[in-house]
């Protein structure tokens, strides 16, 4: 096993694993309050300059681009940098996911960084939810696998700082092929679908699973 994945005692792991949630946190909070305030030049520049500052005690190794991160549980499990799921990625709302009947659904409110047109979410922001939600159930189902087809249909605008649903099933299987189903609405009113999506999501065989992932 490579020495960068050795299993770190499970205290620290969640200690680690805290830490990252905890930054995340603060740096979802920092990029609301940039895209929100209206900020004189001078104080943005004071904060750019601290900002920087920070950024420079992030001295440790950077992992490459193929490396699982030790904090992670992959596939199928946590994934503290993903940015949809990851409460360490301050691009993520983060989405709470859950079981849900046959299916998985996530829980999570979108702000103005997600923002396309005024007031509502854009639409690149849900295709990603929907995306990851289904890749969970497909995980959930006992098949995890990739996106290879992903259609949308949006009836209506997804509405920023509003509680949301996103809920995803797997309704069939052919060879490697899993096909899934997904919406999004708002908690208030779970009938009202603002967008659905179906999609294609294919197991990769083995030899094809180690070249796309190598550090698993």
């Amino acid at each position: 096993m490579n020495a960068r994945h050795t299993a770190a005692p499970s205290t620290d792991l969640d200690h680690q694993r805290e830490a990252i949630a905890g930054l995340g946190h603060e740096l979802r909070a920092l990029v609301d309050a940039t895209v929100r305030t209206v900020t004189p030049a001078d104080v943005l520049h004071r904060v750019t300059d601290e900002v920087r500052r920070l950024t420079s005690q992030l001295t440790g190794r950077r992992r490459t681009r193929t490396e699982i991160p030790h904090v992670d549980e992959f596939p199928g499990g946590i994934r503290m940098f993903s940015p949809v799921t990851g409460p360490g990625n301050p691009l993520a709302p983060p989405v709470r996911v859950t079981p849900d009947g046959d299916g998985v659904t996530g829980h999570c409110t979108l702000g103005i960084a997600h923002e396309g047109p005024p007031g509502y979410v854009h639409g690149g922001m849900s295709a990603m939810l929907l995306d990851e939600l289904m890749g969970w159930a497909c995980s959930a189902a006992g098949t995890p696998a990739m996106t290879v087809s992903l259609q949308l249909r949006y009836h209506g605008p997804v509405p920023v700082e509003t509680p949301l649903r996103v809920h995803a099933r797997v309704t069939g299987t052919e060879a490697r092929k899993v096909f899934v189903t997904g919406s999004i609405t708002t908690e208030a009113d779970g009938d009202r679908q603002l967008v659905t999506a179906e999609a294609v999501f294919v197991a990769p065989d083995p030899e094809r699973a180690r070249a796309l992932f190598p550090e698993r």
